[in-house]
């Protein structure tokens, strides 16, 4: 029976759901205490729909172990996952920020935009390097801190079958931010995350979603079969250029789009360095007609002088006629202007470059792909180069276009096997092999058990895999041993001083002794307070045990000396007072002690004894 999901209740004996913070169509959202780490996470708790689902349980997990393997500053950290009766769930990292759809909703720059998409894209293409597509990309799996860092969540945990779109025809998931392969319920590829960033990237420029309709089924059949308007229709701030990628992101055919998030990232940079070019129209001519040519005489087999006369001054004057006309269209035909003005387009991505001369009427003629250390679709050249060129003109320029641009567009820096043998060298060592090799370094440094602090744990990609030149190649470094610090334990009671070294991974050594300082109450610690140390550790503590008491001895009716000196022996401090008694045997002895025989005191503590004196003859009088 599984147990029962709601506040207060504890997960696999350690994580106490406090209050529910989301809820989606797979799974609820906690806000949960570890018990173990004394941390706060977010605890993901799959529908109990699905656990009963052993095909779908069997891919949360899968994917889950999956998503826990990523670690990059754009993907929630994944810290633990498991199931206990029936109860499937996956611990979080607790993030604090607005997630992207209330930042969209609020309004947003298209610089903004841009930035938060390319942290998105960055997140993306980490999990599509690593085998794992989210599948289920939407602004509000995105959350955003208040420095601006977007943090990607959900990885690994939204496909529920070969299609979003269950038996029953409804969406699973949000269906405004489908790819069209999805929504047909054929395979979901890197590529149809993309699909879902280039969404994203519409509705944070232009302020709504591409599609909207009465129903989700509705919504997904027109992402399959509806093409969008551009985002500058709707907000014109939006440039051509950041519209160019936005619709080729929207592509219906995934091989019309782009192929991966770092081509996505370069074209959006590359639409930022250059929006646009000022477009302007082509003026269109129409062929003149052809030139009048005189009628031809009819020849008379007598033809009269007169006649012939007019007629061959009618003739001079058609002549005359053609010839000004000619003249005057040979004049338009020279001194007409038959240049244009070429966009410049070199620094841009190839598909950029492509609308800026389409959208300036020119065609684009040959392209050339050369390997250069730059990003691989970067125009590097044009021909014709940016300025005035000359149209292609046929029949006296009276038929004119404009030329086609030729491109030579970078291949990239070519590839390059990552150099082997780096796991065990130290940072600096692997770093030069990695730059002579034509990569780039990136580090993370991580605790570990096992490898010495600042020696390389591993590589991604890792050695002989074969990588595109300049790239980045990220070694992990090792930290050393995770240390722990040591609390202050002085003035606890032991039981919470045991309690917080083991909450630290520590272990702890406790020692008693006797101390003025109450029972139970730790006096003494090693290491110190503040200390750091390795996990497993040993923290000493000595604890009071008190101070033993001492028990008071019956010295009634003893001499007052013997009294004394059996109070002192026991080692406390006697103090005598007299008092007249009219008993002669009393006179000289203890008659009354405080505190009584038997009492426990403190070492050291004063015994009052009462001896009897004699009476007396005032006394005596007195009494008669």
């Amino acid at each position: 029976m599984s147990p029962e999901v709601g506040e207060g209740s504890t997960i696999d004996g350690r994580y106490r759901l406090l209050r529910r913070i989301g809820s989606g169509g797979m799974a609820d959202v906690w806000l949960a205490e570890d018990s173990h780490l004394q941390r706060r996470v977010a605890l993901k708790i799959l529908h109990q729909r699905f656990a009963q689902d052993r095909e779908f349980v069997e891919r949360f997990r899968r994917e889950a172990e999956a998503a826990a393997g990523l670690q990059h500053p754009n993907i929630v950290a994944v810290f633990d996952r498991g199931d206990i009766e029936g109860t499937y769930y996956i611990a979080m990292q607790l993030l604090e920020g607005r997630s992207l759809k209330e930042l969209i909703d609020g309004g947003l720059t298209p610089e903004h935009s841009v930035a938060l998409i390319r942290q998105v894209l960055e997140a993306a293409g980490f999990a599509h390097r690593h085998g794992v597509v989210h599948r289920d990309l939407k602004p509000q799996n995105v959350i955003v801190d208040d420095e601006g860092v977007a943090t990607v969540t959900d990885f690994g945990i939204a496909r529920a079958g070969a299609s979003e779109i269950t038996q029953a025809g409804s969406v699973m998931g949000t269906p405004h931010y489908l790819s069209p392969e999805q929504a047909q319920g054929q395979d979901v590829t890197a590529v149809s995350d993309l699909y879902s960033i280039g969404v994203i990237l519409y509705e944070a420029l232009a302020g709504q979603v591409p599609f909207e309709a009465d129903s989700a089924i509705a919504i997904a059949m027109k992402q399959v079969s509806h093409t969008p308007q551009r985002p500058s229709s709707i907000a014109p701030n939006v440039s051509p250029a950041l519209d160019a990628v936005a619709m080729r992101a929207l592509e219906k055919d995934p091989g019309q789009r782009f192929q991966s998030a770092d081509a996505f990232i370069a074209a959006l940079d590359a639409a930022l360095r250059n929006p646009a070019a000022e477009g302007g129209g082509t003026a269109a001519f129409a062929p003149l007609p052809p030139p009048v040519v005189g009628p031809e005489g009819v020849i008379a087999a007598e033809p009269d002088p007169e006649e012939e006369r007019r007629r061959r001054r009618r003739r001079w004057v058609w002549l005359a006629l053609a010839a000004v006309l000619l003249g005057a269209v040979l004049g338009f035909a020279l001194t007409r202007d038959t240049t244009t003005n070429v966009p410049g387009v070199t620094g841009n991505q190839l598909n950029v470059a492509i609308a800026l001369l389409e959208q300036n009427g020119f065609k684009v003629g040959d392209v050339n792909r050369v390997q250069r250390e730059v990003a691989a679709n970067t125009v590097l050249e044009q021909d014709p180069p940016p300025g005035d060129a000359s149209l292609q003109c046929a029949f006296l320029s009276f038929f004119c276009s404009k030329p086609k641009v030729g491109l030579t567009v970078s291949a990239g820096p070519g590839s390059a096997k990552v150099p082997a043998g780096l796991s065990g060298l130290s940072q600096e060592d692997a770093s030069a092999k990695l730059e002579e090799a034509g990569f780039e370094v990136g580090v993370e440094k991580v605790n570990s058990d096992q490898v010495e602090a600042g020696l390389v744990i591993r590589s991604d990609p890792s050695g002989g895999k074969t990588a595109t030149r300049g790239s980045t190649v990220v070694l992990t470094v090792s930290k050393g041993q995770k240390l722990a610090g040591v609390p202050v334990l002085v003035g606890t009671q032991r039981s919470v001083a045991v309690q917080q070294i083991r909450g630290r991974g520590l272990t702890p050594s406790v020692e008693e002794e006797e101390s003025a300082k109450p029972a139970g109450e730790v006096i003494r610690q090693a290491p110190s307070a503040g200390s750091q140390l390795p996990r497993g550790s040993t923290v000493s503590i000595v604890v009071s045990k008190g101070v033993k008491k001492t028990k008071v001895p019956n010295v009634i009716g003893e001499e007052r000396a013997e009294a004394v000196e059996a109070l002192r022996e026991a080692g406390l401090a006697p103090t005598v007072s007299e008092q007249e008694t009219e008993v002669p045997s009393q006179v000289g002895r203890v008659t009354d002690q405080f505190p009584p025989p038997g009492s426990e005191v403190e070492p050291g503590a004063e015994v009052t004894v009462v001896v009897g004196k004699r009476a007396t003859a005032e006394s005596e009088g007195e009494a008669e």
